[in-house]
């Protein structure tokens, strides 16, 4: 990458990298049961008569009563493994925190509710001009900067995390803009990883307010939606920075999408499913039409396994616009991954090198799919050369995803989920299947109203063993009784509870796990359906959040 504010490689390439790796061998336990390390925990402790000597107990020592540490079959762990889930654990401490809620700054909270005035983010207009026109009275701040933009049913987030922690990693100064957000607003916006500070938050609406007051007042009835206040507020504030690369993921589609005025060097592609077909067109080779629309003359373009029907028009774009296409299957792939503990040990193959033994610390085979085109898109950004292999190992191995999958809670193990599309839902069921293998699995679920709420129970019903539905805030929040209705004709009366607040209804599924009378593993509690859902899991379990 020719970076705008300096031209040089912070590592050196390895083709062929086989760093130390948390594999099934180093473990010495059957590779099926890594998952369920992440559930050790310490047995009760005994009655005092049970060590009448009063010296302390040796964990190690099997005649012990009191063995430590134990996996979901109740077998000693060895200090080997002690020591790698003691350090998994350790790894998902968040780098950083929100801090303070936007909501207690009073200027923040006013900012905030001003743009909860403005036409929600979900109901695009098929023109870039008004963020266009503000950017201009701003002196185009997002030309100050290189870009990485990101479009796709599922996984942007995710990828553009994983992006930017390999960018970060080998020491470029990074902005990310993502949506929508779990808890607070300031998420959406982060430099160096870290979510904007209140004060940044207030300052960057400051920055834009008089130009964005400008436009709207010389173009009438073109009043800027919350999203592209959102995405100007984020440009103007990555070029203040200054930042090196933007990764930006798209709201929605791509084309028409408020971000799409950047001129971005790469473009990412995730798996394109049918959704938003009221704003997207029907079918997918409408939707996939628009999410074409982010590449951009002789760059190049990441792009995931596809349908035929989305990849035909995805390939005929690009060769209209001479883009080069890096297609997942036949120029990269993940050759390998194997659970363990805390997520998965994989193996890439890029258009560069390839990448073995690289821990990553989230579940799910999507979450692979995912690093591997993060890692190929940043070989395309900085000129496909391979990255240093360490750097990769580093970079993964500290990258995280909140609401997808992820671990709020491990004894009983809840996880929540932000899928709310079939596509999504379809890789949380391969995930529970594939890398939790639950025996028995309690789902929490709620949804939006315009959701397709039968065919994504559908999807994980057969992993699903009795599901309770909830209510969210909002109003565009289906109502309790309306997906009650529909899990019932989906999982029979009998498998289905309606419970109005998330607290109780995670109350009521920790009851139903007690019941199973299994060890701490061998159950587990899934919440999904909802970012709001996933967001008000994590403010539900934030006290007993995994720190």
């Amino acid at each position: 990458m020719e970076n705008k504010h300096e031209d040089a490689h912070r590592d050196q390439p390895a083709h062929e990298h086989q760093p130390p790796a948390v594999t099934p061998e180093d473990l010495s336990v059957d590779p099926d049961l890594i998952p369920y390390l992440f559930a050790a925990r310490t047995p009760a402790e005994p009655e005092d008569n049970d060590n009448p000597t009063g010296e302390p107990l040796d964990p190690e020592n099997p005649a012990d009563s009191r063995k430590g540490p134990v996996d979901r079959f109740g077998v000693s762990l060895s200090p080997e493994q002690r020591e790698l889930v003691d350090e998994v654990r350790e790894r998902q401490r968040p780098t950083s925190t929100l801090g303070p809620s936007t909501m207690e700054d009073p200027k923040a909270r006013a900012i905030y509710e001003t743009l909860l005035t403005r036409r929600a983010e979900h109901q695009i207009e098929p023109s870039l001009e008004p963020v266009r026109g503000v950017l201009d009275y701003l002196g185009n701040p997002q030309e100050l900067y290189h870009s990485i933009h990101i479009t796709g049913t599922n996984g942007k987030t995710s990828i553009a995390r994983m992006i930017e922690a390999l960018l970060a990693e080998l020491g470029y100064r990074t902005g990310r803009f993502t949506s929508p957000h779990l808890v607070d607003v300031r998420e959406r916006i982060s430099v160096d990883q870290a979510p904007v500070t209140t004060e940044q938050f207030v300052q960057a609406y400051e920055d834009v307010e008089a130009q964005l007051a400008l436009w709207e007042n010389a173009h009438p009835g073109h009043r800027l939606s919350f999203f592209e206040v959102m995405t100007v507020m984020a440009y103007a504030l990555f070029a203040d920075v200054p930042v090196d690369v933007a990764v930006v993921e798209v709201g929605m589609g791509g084309r028409w999408d408020a971000t799409n005025v950047i001129d971005a060097d790469t473009a990412v592609i995730g798996p394109i499913s049918m959704e938003h077909e009221q704003w997207l067109g029907r079918g997918l080779a409408n939707i996939a039409r628009e999410k074409a629309g982010i590449m951009r003359p002789q760059r190049v373009a990441v792009v995931a396994k596809q349908p035929d029907e989305a990849l035909a028009v995805i390939r005929d774009a690009a060769h209209a616009e001479d883009v080069t296409l890096r297609y997942e299957g036949d120029d990269f792939a993940v050759l390998r991954r194997v659970p363990a503990v805390g997520g998965q040990v994989i193996d890439i193959r890029t258009p560069a090198a390839i990448y073995r033994d690289i821990y990553l610390p989230l579940y799910g085979e999507f979450q692979a799919e995912n690093a591997a085109l993060a890692l190929t898109a940043v070989e395309a950004q900085l000129g496909g050369a391979a990255l240093h292999g360490e750097s990769v190992e580093r970079a993964f191995g500290g990258v995280r995803s909140p609401g997808r999958l992820e671990v709020l809670h491990a004894t009983p193990m809840i996880v929540a989920d932000a899928g709310h599309n079939p596509g999504a839902v379809e890789a949380l069921r391969r995930a529970i299947e594939d890398d939790f293998r639950f025996q028995h699995t309690v789902g929490i679920y709620s949804a939006m109203a315009d959701k397709d709420i039968e065919t994504v129970l559908g999807i994980v019903e057969p992993t699903i063993d009795e599901l309770i539905v909830t209510q969210m805030p909002g109003e565009r929040a289906a109502k309790v009784e309306d997906i009650q209705a529909v899990a019932a004709e989906v999982f029979g009366d009998d498998r289905v509870y309606a419970i109005d607040s998330l607290p109780e209804a995670i109350a009521k599924a920790g009851e139903i796990d007690d019941l199973q009378g299994g060890v701490p593993g061998s159950t587990g509690v899934v919440i999904f359906g909802s970012v709001v859902l996933a967001g008000m899991a994590q403010d539900v379990l934030g006290k007993d959040k995994l720190q």
